[in-house]
């Protein structure tokens, strides 16, 4: 199945085209990095993707989600974890009063808190303490979300999306605010995700980009520049065109430097 079958798929806020002649697949079981500098469209893409904005109607283009061009906002969240720094500063803001336990759990409702009004199964509740098990927060469980580092809210969160058991999840510059002990964690839990489900890494930094996200998609200026496999498509001339500056990229270990 394809997590997203995209073509010819024009965005636009107001008059403006903010994304142009969009063709994207993915096929379920693949890991993809979508690669481009600030202002490139990747946060557009992504609210492309999760239905917060929609195609321009008078160009022909085909929109397929899970191999649908129809669908539910709640199948949609079920089966495509979101995880943006959007979600993370909000949890930090509205939702500090509660524990990594709710956070998991609240995603059943895909509310922020947990409410006397909200009713959950004994598996429900089962399937949250799998979830923290996975992610090694179940010592965190009764921690506040203000007590939690960084790191620690933002696995919480993706424990939020995890209790559906999603097809996929998107991660937006997933790395951000992290030192550099959190940012090789989070890396670890990326990689173990890659087991459950496709992982789309939106990102502008190379560093995130581990081994086995084998598929890379480049975006500039709103359009997808180039698409493929990894080793094929960054090169020093492909990057140094989609953020306009000269680099020299080099792969070791499975990462790639750049300089």
């Amino acid at each position: 199945m394809n997590i997203i079958d995209f073509e010819n798929i024009h965005v636009s806020y107001n008059e403006t085209l903010v994304l142009k002649e969009i063709n994207l697949k993915i096929k379920q079981g693949e890991h993809w990095a979508i690669l481009g500098k600030n202002g490139s469209g990747k946060s557009t893409l992504i609210k492309l993707i999760s239905s917060e904005i929609h195609p321009r109607k008078q160009y022909k283009y085909k929109k397929e989600i899970l191999g649908k061009d129809r669908y539910t906002i709640t199948e949609l969240k079920e089966q495509i974890g979101v995880n943006t720094n959007d979600l993370h500063n909000y949890f930090e803001k509205h939702g500090n009063f509660l524990s990594t336990y709710e956070v998991v759990l609240s995603g059943y409702y895909s509310s922020i808190g947990v409410f006397k009004h909200q009713d959950f199964t004994q598996e429900q509740h089962k399937k949250a303490f799998e979830v923290l098990e996975f992610l090694e927060l179940l010592e965190l469980k009764d921690k506040k979300v203000y007590q939690l580092s960084t790191g620690q809210l933002r696995k919480a969160i993706i424990g939020r999306a995890l209790i559906h058991n999603p097809k996929a999840f998107i991660l937006d510059e997933p790395t951000v605010g992290l030192d550099i002990k959190a940012q090789k964690n989070f890396i670890n839990t990326m990689k173990n995700l890659c087991e459950k489900a496709t992982i789309i890494l939106v990102t502008h930094h190379f560093n995130e980009i581990f081994e086995e996200i084998s598929k890379v998609a480049l975006i500039k200026d709103g359009k997808i520049f180039k698409q493929g496999d990894k080793k094929e498509l960054l090169t020093s001339s492909n990057l140094s065109e989609v953020f306009d500056f000269e680099l020299n990229i080099e792969e070791k270990n499975g990462y790639f430097l750049v300089y």
